[in-house]
């Protein structure tokens, strides 16, 4: 009986570290292709759980009537404080915790400062912002904008913001943080249990998996940017429950960061690398940030579709739009011309004739995430 202990106790044990080993970012897990693995292990966590724990209570009647019952009182505390830790201590979703309330203030009552990082989104002539020091700590921030619920994501280790209807199966969805995948930050539905990936909304596991969340047009501007094109928007505000986690991520926005996962490589086309990227149908490309300051405007193709990719003054906010093809854009006081046309950095004429342009998302993001997900992708 006692060999039953000894192998439920090994069995949990290993059990344990395994479901937390692949979705967390330990040595090696996230270089593998090992999603299948990790959602296997959790779907059937508590019949690994029962059948281990039976076989340590089937032999704990026999060890604990020995002479060395302490080393099988040793072991029970192991296997305790292991199954413990890596369901709360290591798990994700209490490792980074929803905001108790969001808040948010007009451009008279914000606090934010001005230089802050933020992703805005507007819809339905409706705007907010959320500064990227606090959606980096909750890694996820559930909102309502025009009329629809939205959750307003980043994640720290790709560097990357996306904003997305938290729609299921065409019904409203809450999702909780579970864990990562190849270094991108995963959230798990309530209704079926799928898991999705932040980078770009796909479902990579469970019953839902290849299925896409609507995701919303963005912007990554700083607060004062974001305020000039959006005067009537609101901003988040800190949660002072979190003020603490909020203050370890001042110096992240700037590329300071000092953990090995979020730290900036300050060369191009290393890993940690800034990079823009930007999708134009099945085509991605990545354009390097060093560059982009360098030249302000860029003048590409995306596939077959002209882009203009652009940085504002501030040398932080940035945008990019369709254009015409041999339609060249130069910037000047964060205002773009081309031939006899001026527009605003929202892609709205504001002389000349024709119509406005036709914004398109793009991406600031570490190197190694955008080409994980876009593996196809140019580069610039």
């Amino acid at each position: 009986m006692k060999k039953l202990l000894y192998l439920g106790i090994i069995g949990i044990i290993f059990y344990e570290i395994a479901k937390v080993y692949f979705i967390m970012p330990m040595p090696g897990s996230q270089q593998m292709n090992s999603i299948d693995i990790a959602y296997f292990l959790h779907t059937w966590r508590w019949a690994f759980r029962i059948l281990f724990w039976l076989m340590i209570i089937a032999g704990c009647t026999t060890a604990l009537m020995g002479k060395r019952k302490w080393i099988t009182v040793i072991l029970l505390m192991a296997a305790g404080a292991v199954t413990y830790g890596t369901n709360y201590e290591m798990a994700a979703d209490t490792m980074f915790y929803q905001p108790s309330q969001v808040i948010l203030h007009n451009a008279s009552q914000n606090k934010v400062q001005d230089d802050r990082l933020v992703i805005g989104v507007e819809i339905n002539g409706e705007a907010k912002a959320y500064p990227i020091q606090f959606i980096g700590y909750h890694h996820q921030v559930r909102d309502v904008l025009g009329g629809k619920p939205v959750i307003v994501t980043y994640c720290t280790v790709c560097r990357t913001g996306r904003v997305f209807e938290p729609v299921v199966e065409g019904k409203p969805d809450a999702f909780r943080l579970v864990g990562m995948d190849h270094f991108n930050a995963m959230f798990e539905d309530e209704r079926t249990g799928s898991w999705w990936r932040q980078a770009n909304g796909e479902a990579i596991a469970g019953p839902l998996k290849g299925q896409m969340l609507p995701e919303l047009p963005t912007t990554q501007t700083t607060v004062s940017q974001w305020l000039k094109l959006h005067p009537s928007s609101q901003i988040m505000q800190p949660d002072p429950a979190y003020q603490a986690k909020y203050d370890s991520m001042s110096r992240y926005e700037s590329g300071k960061g000092r953990s090995a996962l979020t730290k900036t490589d300050t060369t191009a086309w290393k890993d940690k690398s800034w990079v823009v990227g930007v999708q134009a149908g099945k085509n991605s490309k990545a354009y390097d940030w060093h560059k982009l300051l360098k030249h302000r405007v860029i003048n590409d193709r995306v596939g077959v579709t002209p882009v203009a990719v652009v940085i504002a003054e501030d040398n932080k906010s940035f945008f990019a739009f369709e254009k015409e093809l041999g339609q060249e854009f130069e910037i000047r006081n964060d205002t773009l011309y081309a031939q006899n046309n001026a527009y605003n950095l929202l892609g709205k004429r504001v002389s000349g004739e024709g119509e406005d342009l036709k914004q398109i998302n793009a991406y600031q993001e570490f190197w190694h995430s955008w080409r994980t997900f876009h593996p196809d992708t140019q580069q610039y």
